[in-house]
């Protein structure tokens, strides 16, 4: 019987990070850890942030500066990466990992934590 977690789409890929945003690809490599620093991780289908060094936990970072945004935005934003976070946290727990969503301040956490409670949710304090 195979079990998503042996699935050869579940095995992590380290792949070159997608963005060209230096402060975002630092944070992403240095605050998990990333085993894979300088890079992405492809797990399911889907690119994360970083896998974390010694543990099954793939990360997705976010470095938004979210203190700067009008209410509006603010709420558009936090609509979008629920919806975005859930699909990834679905992608990782179906191959076996954890889901950790970093962000840069604890405002952008609160804010999502009161659309989402269930995302775990740490703050890097990680600057843009």
């Amino acid at each position: 019987m195979t079990t998503e977690r042996s699935h050869p789409q579940c095995e992590p890929i380290p792949v070159p990070h997608a963005g060209e945003d230096d402060p975002h690809n630092e944070c992403a490599d240095t605050f998990p850890p990333n085993r894979y620093p300088g890079n992405d991780v492809l797990v399911g289908g889907k690119r994360f942030d970083a896998l974390q060094v010694g543990v099954r936990v793939l990360w997705e970072i976010k470095t938004h500066r979210f203190e700067t945004y009008s209410g509006f935005l603010r709420g558009q934003v936090i609509r979008d990466q629920v919806v975005e976070l859930v699909e990834a946290r679905n992608i990782a727990t179906a191959c076996g990992y954890g889901f950790v969503v970093g962000v840069s301040t604890q405002a952008h956490k609160d804010a999502l934590e009161a659309a989402e409670p269930s995302l775990t949710i740490v703050v890097t304090g990680c600057k843009r």
